[in-house]
């Protein structure tokens, strides 16, 4: 796939010209899907998150930038419907906008509905990641963002990036970061809500309007 991994949604121009860069096509002439699955496994998240976030009506840019179409694809329901339904909505889509909260909840329902086998057979689509959206794909993402219960303990995520990403720079410290990437042991991206971190056929580019670091453990 085609990867824009943000910490706060589509916040600036730069972005949202990578995500047009991305697409090959305007926004306008785009079909989104969004994915609030993510909010549910949050404890700190009430019901009106996951519908700010769908309506397009969130401080987050996101599913509100005037696509052609937004359909709401909710991973939790896809196994009671069955792929032959469901699949052909993902294939028809040039983007998927996956929202925030806890992302191991996240990866759980997408390898429980199949969305995670499905990931690799989408060369063309473009995600579109929100904070636990972005952070997702990448190898764990550390105790100090695993919030659903169930969890606890064990944050491994997809993998599907080489890195990890310590997001909302500026909300959460430096100092944070530089001890968060030294417990997960892996390269990782501390952004602030005006970075995102761009991937296509492997390469990685930052886009930012405001601060980010690259660090090691």
């Amino acid at each position: 796939m085609k990867l824009l991994l943000t910490s706060a949604g589509v916040k600036n121009a730069s972005i949202q010209n990578a995500l047009v860069e991305l697409l090959g096509k305007p926004i306008a002439e785009s079909r989104a899907l969004c994915i609030p699955t993510a909010a549910y496994g949050n404890p700190m998240i009430t019901p009106d998150g996951p519908w700010r976030f769908i309506s397009g009506t969130s401080h987050l840019p996101m599913v509100g930038l005037g696509w052609k179409s937004v359909g709401v694809l909710e991973l939790t329901a896809l196994p009671s419907i069955g792929a032959e339904r469901w699949v052909p909505w993902v294939r028809e889509a040039d983007v998927l906008l996956v929202g925030g909260g806890d992302a191991t909840y996240l990866c759980h329902w997408m390898r429980e509905c199949g969305l995670a086998e499905l990931l690799p057979s989408l060369p063309e689509t473009v995600w579109v990641g929100l904070s636990a959206g972005s952070m997702v794909l990448t190898p764990r993402v550390g105790k100090e963002f695993v919030e659903w219960p169930a969890h606890a303990g064990d944050d491994s995520t997809l993998g599907i990036v080489d890195f990890s990403i310590f997001p909302h720079l500026g909300m959460n410290t430096m100092e944070e970061a530089e001890k968060w990437v030294a417990a997960i042991g892996v390269p990782g991206y501390a952004i602030d809500d005006d970075t995102a971190i761009k991937v296509t056929d492997g390469e990685v580019e930052v886009v930012s309007e405001g601060q980010w670091k690259l660090l090691t453990p």
